[in-house]
């Protein structure tokens, strides 16, 4: 494993340090920096355009699709600097992050010019239609159908877990377009959310937020164009966006959970627990687990520069997930107990400041604490992205070359 970077690589480091320093609000390096409800708001709407005009969204992209064409130890070092600033890297995930690099491998040339350049200017906003309220797991067993009409697929069904539905101009879209295949039979298609035939409603979270949402297509129409990869070739271009959502942030995705650990400790220090040799003790397993997350990240590039795929790296792909959102949830765990009871106070403050999700994203007035919206999502973590029972099952029965797990009678 390689632990430095090259001389051209830091050169592009200060560049970007540079550019950050140039663009971010003053003030946003001092500590305890925060801004309201209404400069953050500001700052959302505008920093997407700067981001396009520093040509830092999908800076990774061939220059010929409005990319950068950055290497990958470039791309790295940009991941790197933007999460050290803690500055928004994306305009959109789910278009920078997982339909628009499944568009650029799998897309037609026409779908490309008509997709691409909204997602790099962050102007269109996407979101995933995978998951069925009977087809998490199985996703392969799902029933949303589309029947081709003319030009045009008519598409019915239900999708759930959308998250950022409601904000959507368009949804990547698993259908059934065979009904006598099953992985064979599944079409991936890019549909317009703003129309008739589709519904949105949100489903509200325990921290108040809705920003997972149940879809309903009720005769929704989709260009017959819009198929990507070809006609019945949507679990190979699905396994592609999949791939690329688990094999993100190799070398930085530590860094949040490496922010919560310094202010667990603070409030130990700050209410006395860190006297307790028990919070010691799990608090250095938690830091502990955040270095092997860590240097498990810089093991991934390694292979990945080096264009070597070992055993070892193939196993460690197929327990990461696993590793780090098993460990969230222990330490979110664990965060609850240094703040003890002043953690259920309905006006409590803790965790101003938290990483992730529980940030800014609040239902105004509801008694929750950035801290404890963090705990509520760290329960999500082991689901979404592949739960961590079907993990294990890979793991088992295509690392270890275990026998299948048995099937319920009649299945």
């Amino acid at each position: 494993m390689d632990l430095s970077y090259s001389p051209e690589a830091e050169v592009f480091r200060t560049e970007i340090r540079s550019w950050l320093t140039d663009n971010l609000p003053t003030g946003w390096f001092d500590e305890g920096f925060q801004m309201s409800g209404e400069a953050r708001k500001k700052f959302n709407e505008e920093w997407p355009e700067k981001l396009f005009g520093g040509g830092w969204i999908c800076a990774t992209w061939p220059t010929e699709y409005g990319g950068k064409g950055l290497s990958i130890m470039e791309g790295v070092v940009l991941a790197e600097e933007f999460a050290r600033a803690k500055a928004p890297m994306r305009g959109d995930f789910f278009g920078d992050t997982l339909v628009g690099p499944t568009i650029l491998q799998w897309g037609t040339e026409e779908q490309k010019k008509e997709f691409l350049p909204g997602i790099l200017k962050g102007q269109t906003h996407w979101c995933q239609g995978f998951s069925e309220p009977n087809s998490g797991s199985d996703l392969a067993s799902l029933k949303a159908t589309a029947v081709l009409d003319g030009e045009e697929w008519v598409i019915n069904g239900q999708k759930v877990w959308t998250t950022q539905g409601h904000n959507a101009d368009y949804c990547f879209l698993l259908t059934r377009t065979d009904q006598t295949a099953k992985h064979a039979g599944i079409s991936y298609m890019l549909v317009p959310m703003h129309q008739a035939g589709v519904e949105v409603r949100g489903i509200t979270q325990p921290d108040g937020t809705a920003e997972f949402n149940e879809v309903f297509f009720n005769n929704a129409r989709c260009p017959k164009e819009n198929v990507v990869g070809g006609l019945n070739n949507g679990w190979a271009v699905a396994n592609s966006t999949l791939a690329f959502e688990r094999g993100m942030s190799a070398t930085t995705g530590y860094r949040r959970f490496e922010a919560e650990y310094l202010l667990m400790v603070q409030e130990a220090v700050e209410n006395g627990k860190i006297c307790d040799l028990p919070t010691r003790q799990r608090l250095m397993k938690y830091y502990s687990k955040i270095q092997i997350l860590r240097i498990n990240g810089l093991r991934s590039l390694t292979s990945t520069l080096n264009k070597t795929k070992d055993l070892s790296i193939v196993a460690l792909g197929l327990t990461n997930k696993m590793f780090w959102s098993e460990m969230h949830q222990e330490s979110m765990e664990l965060a609850l107990d240094i703040c003890g009871a002043k953690a259920l106070l309905v006006d409590a403050s803790i965790g101003e400041g938290w990483p992730g999700v529980g940030r800014d994203k609040r239902r105004a007035g509801y008694p929750v604490s950035p801290m404890m919206s963090a705990f509520f999502f760290s329960r999500s973590e082991t689901i979404w992205g592949g739960t961590s029972q079907i993990q294990r099952n890979i793991v088992g029965e295509r690392l270890l070359g275990l026998p299948k797990e048995p099937k319920a009678s009649g299945e």
